[in-house]
């Protein structure tokens, strides 16, 4: 079936790759998508920027550069990103994304968008459980409540997110974190060589992390874990988020690598000998299925983590699920002196049955569904009268 999708995301194309642009890319192989972006930024007055990304000809990124000085005016926001999303289809993107899908990522855009750019359906992918992260506006739970009402079919991440939505859009489907397991998988490469900070380390065991640093993760655990075995590196690799590296704990053999593009990525992975999740459990965490088990996994690397609800629940025969810093330590000691090949290799099965190209195509046959006409329900815009609006600063970046 053929329909362009418009996508509205709070995270930028050319950021950490997740979920977002891992399904979108892939969709993208089929129908043409849009991905909209909103900056906060030091301009006078609205800017649009409409770029198409290297290596994705069919995905064309929408940059609209809000003003900061009316960052706190929600109702300008709401119709400024309206207005200025409606331009650009009637003019630069004219007829190219007209009766599209309307994908949602970012809940706080329901009022703006839909019901106003004539779309053929509208679909919600939750990703994280939002409203629990740090710096999350007061409105976003009640503009979730309304993007699910609106929702002709919902995506979780994870199996909770799930059941907590159950209630107010009974088409909600769990589609879980998904791999690329050709790009991953060659990490387990003869001919590629370890990346060149990893083998600087001179060849002690690596205990590596990889993906957003933000206050998910667990800063005392990390130190434990360093201050355990001085014969071990302990290796974090990605950009922070609402956290001051200031406040990182320090240690010879802890490493702040910052962030390394996807593509640099399998090259690190090589050199670990334990990949790590060393997450907090805090309400931002609560819900959390990490896209990254599965890429450790398609890597071929032994995983330990702390005790997520969704870790247990997905991958508790692959990875090593630890209680508390104690048992984490302790299943590090035993990965690293003798690593579990019967768990590596139930990870590389759970890899390859789980990749993006299969879970976007379970997704592309849920949207099928909704778009046969005898059960397409018009509905009116959102109406920014709904819900006091309130933006604050998160997660537009």
């Amino acid at each position: 079936m053929s329909y362009a999708i418009i996508a509205i995301c709070h995270l930028s194309w050319d950021w950490v790759w997740q979920r977002p642009q891992q399904f979108l890319s892939r969709l993208a192989q089929r129908h043409p998508v849009l991905f909209v972006e909103t900056h906060c930024t030091e301009t006078p007055a609205t800017r649009v920027v409409i770029r198409t990304p290297e290596d994705h000809p069919n995905v064309t990124v929408l940059q609209m550069h809000l003003p900061a000085a009316r960052w706190q005016d929600g109702a300008f926001i709401d119709a400024e990103r309206r207005r200025a999303l409606q331009a650009a289809l009637a003019e630069d993107l004219r007829g190219r994304f007209d009766r599209a899908v309307l994908w949602f990522n970012d809940p706080m855009a329901v009022v703006a968008f839909a019901g106003h750019l004539n779309e053929r359906a509208i679909v919600y992918d939750c990703m994280d459980e939002l409203s629990q992260f740090k710096g999350a506006p007061p409105a976003l739970l009640e503009r979730e409540r309304i993007l699910l009402t609106r929702a002709d079919v919902v995506f979780c991440g994870g199996q909770k997110m799930r059941q907590r939505r159950l209630p107010l859009n009974h088409n909600t489907h769990f589609f879980g974190t998904g791999v690329d397991v050709v790009h991953f998988g060659r990490a387990r490469s003869d001919e590629l060589v370890v990346a060149p900070e990893i083998a600087a380390l001179g060849g002690a065991p690596v205990l590596g992390y990889f993906g957003v640093i933000d206050e998910r993760i667990d800063y005392q655990l990390l130190a434990e874990l360093a201050d355990a075995r001085d014969d071990w590196h302990v290796v974090m690799v990605g950009p922070t988020a609402k956290v001051d590296p200031r406040d990182f704990p320090q240690r010879p053999n802890l490493h702040w690598l910052g962030g390394r593009p996807h593509t640099a990525l399998p090259a690190l992975t090589k050199g670990f000998s334990v990949a790590l999740m060393p997450f907090a459990l805090n309400p931002a965490t609560e819900y959390i299925n990490p896209t990254k088990a599965l890429e450790y996994m398609a890597a071929g690397r032994p995983v330990v983590s702390t005790a997520l609800d969704e870790v247990k629940l997905n991958f508790g025969g692959v990875a090593r699920v630890a209680r508390s810093h104690g048992e984490f330590i302790g299943c590090c000691e035993r990965e690293v002196e003798r690593p579990s090949q019967a768990r590596i290799k139930r990870g590389l099965a759970l890899a390859a049955a789980n990749t993006w190209e299969a879970i976007a195509s379970r997704m592309e046959a849920e949207i099928a569904e909704v778009l046969v006409p005898v059960r397409r329900v018009r509905r009116a815009p959102a109406k920014s009268g709904e819900l006091a609006s309130e933006f604050g600063s998160f997660a537009y970046v």
